[in-house]
């Protein structure tokens, strides 16, 4: 059984410029792809991997670079 994804959607911070990627939700992680390209390629990354990343920009928000 393949998982379940729900819809393609991008952060309410992301301008109209369509500078911005797009995520969607499924079972084991995330679908990433360019908002410019919807029919360009899909990076899918695990729920660990995305974990680890969103806790990276998290410090590097309140630490600074």
């Amino acid at each position: 059984m393949s998982p379940q994804r729900t819809t393609w959607f991008k952060s309410s911070y992301s301008g109209q410029n369509g500078e911005c990627i797009e995520i969607r939700l499924w079972t084991d992680g995330i679908d990433v792809r360019d908002s410019k390209h919807l029919s360009g390629p899909v990076v899918v990354v695990g729920a660990a991997a995305w974990l680890s990343f969103l806790a990276g920009m998290e410090r590097v928000a309140v630490e600074g670079l």
